[in-house]
């Protein structure tokens, strides 16, 4: 009987700290996406190259100092592995590089609601590449995710097509980085150490285009380079984007991959709802039925995918 009520004591104290842990990543997923938000939109801090290289930066660095200090577990990483990951931090470069342009031009419900688009995208490369049967829920979800980002930018009060145009690259790259990370054969790499690479890639490639680009000169005429507000967001946004790291990290080695799927479909209706309350943002009827679609979309797949592995 003892025995009994220590076993069901330590299972309700496991399920407490799985819910813990997924509520810091919804936290650390918000805070992060509200801090870019407001350099770039509030702020409009609209130079990505300098922007994105920073966060890169400062990432890179804090998961360097981690490793040596033994907080997080990075080996030293061959250069095999690493050429061989490559094409993943030329995605993840689209990935922030785009994701910036789109965040800085959309509302964050608009912006969620073309990124989940990018489940589109993965399927449809897994469907060519594999050939596998797409089942029924499946395919519906996906189905409602690709048409509430078709149909949002024909009901989006304040239409900006730059916006859109980053925001459909940005969903490609996503895609194709899901399936490129699925896929990818080398068992050297922890998802710390190939978010090293990406880190390490983004900071070299990115300087070197910030010249070309204009983004050097513009931000030494950025009116707010000096500001208390500016330099705090940007701090504020490269240290939520590691926390943010850890967090993913922390909870993809707790949960199952579809308790962390549905976790992150709850961070994104998180940022959603809050979102118009911190920020000005124009939505009409049209539109919401578009986001809500989305995520209803997101949600059925997560249960889709569950309930196919299950069979």
């Amino acid at each position: 009987m003892k025995l009994s009520i220590l076993l069901l004591e330590a299972g309700r104290q496991m399920h407490f700290k799985l819910h813990v842990t997924g509520l810091i990543f919804c936290f650390c997923y918000v805070v992060s996406y509200f801090t870019n938000k407001y350099v770039l939109s509030v702020l409009k801090f609209t130079y990505p190259t300098l922007f994105q290289g920073w966060q890169t930066f400062i990432g890179g660095l804090l998961l360097l100092v981690s490793g040596k200090l033994g907080w997080v577990d990075i080996n030293v990483i061959p250069r095999s592995a690493a050429l061989s990951w490559l094409p993943g931090s030329f995605l993840f470069i689209g990935i922030i590089y785009a994701g910036s342009r789109s965040l800085s031009r959309l509302p964050i419900p608009f912006f969620f609601t073309l990124h989940n688009a990018s489940e589109v995208v993965k399927c449809f490369i897994v469907k060519l590449t594999q050939r596998e049967r797409v089942p029924w829920m499946k395919m519906f979800s996906v189905s409602l995710l690709l048409m509430s980002a078709t149909n949002l930018p024909f009901y989006d009060p304040q239409f900006d097509s730059s916006g859109y145009m980053w925001a459909f690259a940005h969903l490609l790259c996503v895609g194709g980085y899901r399936v490129f990370q699925t896929n990818f054969n080398s068992t050297h790499l922890s998802d710390l150490e190939q978010q090293f690479i990406n880190y390490l890639f983004s900071v070299l490639l990115l300087a070197f285009a910030a010249h070309p680009t204009g983004d050097l000169y513009g931000a030494l005429e950025f009116p707010f380079l000096l500001s208390p507000e500016f330099q705090s967001g940007c701090c504020a946004s490269a240290l939520m984007g590691f926390f943010l790291l850890l967090a993913t990290v922390k909870l993809n080695s707790d949960l199952p991959f579809e308790h962390c799927r549905a976790w992150v479909v709850l961070a994104k209706v998180f940022s959603t709802c809050i979102s118009s309350l911190v920020f000005d943002t124009e939505i009409n009827n049209p539109s919401l039925c578009c986001v809500v679609f989305s995520h209803v979309g997101d949600a059925l797949l997560v249960y889709s995918e569950r309930t196919s592995e299950k069979r």
